[in-house]
């Protein structure tokens, strides 16, 4: 199963790193916030990406061009032609495509722009720049046995994400984009989709959160994954801060396996 990853916003509330690198590629403990959302897919098995690029996104395809050896033990012999031997390597089985969807594109618009990429398959979607502690195996079963269009995984935190209006059987009733807080139960940036969702979507400026999922909602398509849980987003200098602090003290909640 794919896994989607938007990754072309501006960052505007970081822009004291943002200015230089995009939002995704800010690291934490000297990695990409990008490269621990995407452990947490590994994690689970999940691990052929399309990430959809748009500001700096040249910042992310030089990043994987040179993955495999920065995470390598290397000999350089000058004297042998250039010989490069390669003793130890750290890889991951990861197949990643990256994919320009403008610097512009809304949300949805990026999706749509990845259709191809997609096929016609259940596919997985996320944001580039936060992380949880989300089991990703019992998402994706989840969604499997409701047998909707779309799934959402919600937690209960501050009005600061998306609400979700749900009923007894959690399927979603409504989809409000950062209303305020009222112990709603919210987006938590974590979903799976078949790829009847992209009919929702109009054009590049269509907005995946404020357009595409609250029809899909409305028209009574959206399950909630309920779950309590660690999600922390990346969107100020104080986030990032906090989140370093949980990585660098060995007390950060989505840390898996061999991280």
């Amino acid at each position: 199963m794919k896994v989607v990853i938007l990754a072309g916003g501006f960052g505007t509330k970081i822009s004291e790193e943002s200015q230089f690198k995009p939002k995704p590629m800010i690291e934490i403990g000297d990695k990409p916030i990008l490269w621990h959302i995407m452990k947490t897919y590994s994690y689970y098995g999940f691990n052929d990406f399309i990430i959809c690029l748009g500001h700096k996104g040249y910042y992310i395809k030089e990043f994987f061009s040179h993955y495999f050896l920065h995470e390598s033990d290397v000999t350089f012999d000058f004297s042998k032609e250039n010989e490069m031997v390669i003793h130890r390597s750290v890889s991951d089985p990861w197949r990643v495509t990256l994919v320009d969807t403008g610097k512009t594109t809304m949300t949805g618009g990026r999706l749509k722009r990845i259709e191809k990429y997609i096929g016609n398959k259940t596919f997985m979607l996320t944001y580039g720049d936060g992380v949880a502690d989300i089991n990703i195996q019992n998402l994706v079963n989840y969604h499997r046995s409701n047998g909707n269009m779309c799934t959402v995984t919600s937690i209960q935190p501050s009005g600061r994400f998306g609400a979700l209006d749900l009923d007894s059987d959690n399927a979603v009733k409504d989809f409000s984009e950062k209303p305020k807080g009222d112990g709603s139960w919210i987006n938590a940036g974590y979903f799976v989709m078949e790829p009847q969702v992209l009919r929702y979507i109009e054009d590049d400026q269509t907005n995946l959160e404020k357009d595409s999922l609250e029809k899909i909602a409305k028209d009574g398509h959206m399950m909630a994954y309920k779950r309590s849980g660690f999600l922390h987003p990346m969107d100020t200098m104080r986030d990032k801060n906090y989140l370093e602090e949980l990585w660098r003290s060995g007390k950060a909640p989505w840390k898996k396996g061999d991280m």
